[in-house]
């Protein structure tokens, strides 16, 4: 019967002396430590896998101890037993871990901010990046994705900037860093977007002083529209009805148009919604060019509703489109009352706008809000009318969009504007 070999102490690993050769002291069930001549005390598990004798290192003493070194035998042993390599788990944690180590979240945003270039105006991402590298990047920008927490994000980040009152900006950040995490998720590299854990954690925006419209005289200002806009990237209630919020500027379309759109409308080849005369107020068939920023938000709401047939579907039922009040609701939540702006006051904006900034022919806006237009013989023009002028114009009118939304000063315009 095979001798049994005492367990060891700490007092007899921390006596151990080098000699002039490398020698083992046994601890038992493979485990031993190292005593190399150098002074060296290196922990070594020894094990047999099929048929072949294998030594498992599992770290120097004293940094690792008598009873963690155990434990890392005992779990070695019970891989064995499922059948599993240890050194190769141990290769594969390690590189695991490096993996981890190398995707920050700094990477997964730069690496974001180049996949925006051909969807932001180069002034809007310019701004972006340099919010993340002056509030984000400092704090959270080395940490791996798989460490990064909600309560990290609303401590080192968020509380921050809201504490020296910056309350619009932290908002506008944590949907940033929102839309990071989310392509994360598309791209394999995180697990989820981890910001929805925050809803309700910060100061809520005071939107009141940002309407789209002046109550006495109708006129249409632009800093308020770039305001508005601001604050629907910042909604942070349903996502569906968030993208009909975003997608109405860049087409719009009468609400009840935009709420009852199909999949099927949309084609995202040649860039075009193709509106049924059925849901058209003067019953014809009508064509929306889709501008660049328009079809990003459709191509994100495609990855959430595009299975079923509307865009915008009822939170209660997906047969069903969002109710006639879900915008407007949220525009009350957001904290603009129907005095300061509904949905339909983007048709309102959109003419006015289009006219006295773009200077875009009138025939051409008209025809684009499927106003009845006619030729100098009193022809009706049909549904494809201007439609290479119509798709320029949206573009332009996308653009225009994006270049206002960050804030800059916009000298007010005072134009009446009615539009039904």
């Amino acid at each position: 019967m095979p001798k049994r070999i005492p367990p060891l102490t700490d007092i007899q690993i921390r006596n151990a002396k080098p000699r002039e050769r490398d020698y083992k002291l046994n601890d038992g069930l493979g485990l031993y430590v190292l005593v190399t001549k150098s002074g060296g005390k290196l922990w070594r598990f020894n094990f047999r896998l099929h048929d072949k004798n294998k030594t498992l290192a599992l770290g120097a003493y004293p940094a690792l101890s008598l009873t963690k070194a155990r434990a890392k035998r005992d779990e070695a042993r019970q891989n064995l037993a499922e059948g599993f390599d240890p050194g190769k788990l141990k290769q594969e944690n390690k590189q695991q871990a490096q993996e981890n180590q190398s995707n920050t979240f700094q990477k997964l945003a730069e690496e974001w901010l180049i996949h925006r270039i051909d969807h932001l105006a180069p002034r809007t991402l310019e701004m972006i990046e340099r919010r993340l590298r002056r509030d984000v990047f400092p704090v959270i920008g080395s940490t791996p994705l798989s460490e990064l927490t909600p309560k990290i994000i609303l401590d080192k980040v968020l509380m921050p900037i809201e504490t020296r009152g910056a309350v619009d900006l932290v908002h506008r950040i944590r949907s940033t860093i929102s839309q990071i995490l989310r392509y994360g998720v598309a791209k394999g590299r995180c697990d989820r977007d981890i910001t929805t854990d925050l809803r309700g954690a910060l100061k809520p925006i005071k939107h009141k002083h940002h309407a789209a419209f002046d109550k006495e005289n109708g006129t249409t200002d632009p800093n308020k529209v770039a305001g508005l806009l601001r604050a629907i990237d910042d909604f942070e209630g349903s996502l569906v009805v968030k993208c009909a919020l975003k997608f109405h500027p860049y087409v719009a379309t009468r609400p009840g148009e935009l709420r009852h759109a199909e999949w099927q409308e949309i084609n995202f080849e040649n860039k075009l919604w193709s509106i049924p005369a059925g849901r058209m107020k003067m019953k014809k068939p009508h064509l929306v060019p889709l501008s660049e920023p328009a079809l990003q938000v459709l191509r994100e709401l495609h990855l959430v509703t595009g299975s079923g047939k509307y865009l915008f579907p009822s939170i209660r039922s997906t047969a069903k489109p969002i109710s006639d009040n879900a915008m407007n609701a949220a525009l009350r939540r957001m904290g603009f009352t129907k005095e300061d702006f509904v949905s339909h006051g983007w048709r309102a904006v959109f003419r006015t706008l289009a006219d006295e900034i773009l200077h875009e022919r009138l025939d051409i806006i008209e025809a684009q809000l499927a106003h009845q237009v006619k030729d100098a013989l009193g022809r009706a023009y049909n549904r494809t009318s201007f439609i290479k002028e119509r798709h320029q114009l949206m573009d332009r009118w996308g653009k225009y969009l994006d270049q206002i939304k960050p804030g800059a000063k916009i000298i007010p315009l005072d134009f009446k504007v009615q539009v039904q």
